[in-house]
């Protein structure tokens, strides 16, 4: 059965048997383009937006890295942060809540942009979580004693 996207998405008409009697489904019959559902490899890639990063190779570059500092800013922010002891408190659950939220908001964009798929990006989103695991939670520069739990 071709379901209207065997050209490669574009819009195709629908016929009136296999729509909806509501119309609450227009949205699905009218779909403009279907997604890769397995991991491929390539430069002719959609991370987080239309168009972004095209098919040439520099702007293919320029967003693995972006992917990789996110995946390296998401562990960042999860190392537990320490406010000064005098700090009111509400003030305290006010800047560790903004923080979670930022954490929360990258780290749903590496999810997005690993779900483009892409096996470049899948590697570059997992060694950047390593890379900040490393320097940011292994306690490899601090040594065990000042290990916070």
């Amino acid at each position: 059965m071709d379901h209207g996207m065997s050209d490669g998405g574009t819009d195709k008409a629908v016929s009136p048997q296999l729509m909806p009697k509501d119309g609450l489904s227009m949205a699905v019959a009218t779909q403009k383009s279907m997604r890769q559902m397995s991991f491929f490899w390539g430069r002719n890639v959609e991370i987080l937006f239309p168009g972004w990063p095209e098919s040439r190779l520099g702007m293919y570059i320029l967003a693995l890295c972006f992917v990789f500092l996110l995946a390296v800013a998401v562990e960042l922010l999860s190392v537990t942060w320490s406010f000064r002891p005098g700090m009111n408190p509400r003030v305290a659950r006010l800047a560790r809540t903004s923080v979670y939220v930022l954490r929360m908001g990258l780290a749903y964009l590496v999810m997005l942009s690993v779900m483009s798929f892409n096996g470049g990006v899948f590697l570059v989103a997992v060694a950047g979580h390593a890379v900040g695991f490393f320097l940011f939670r292994s306690h490899i520069f601090t040594g065990p004693s000042s290990a916070r739990s």
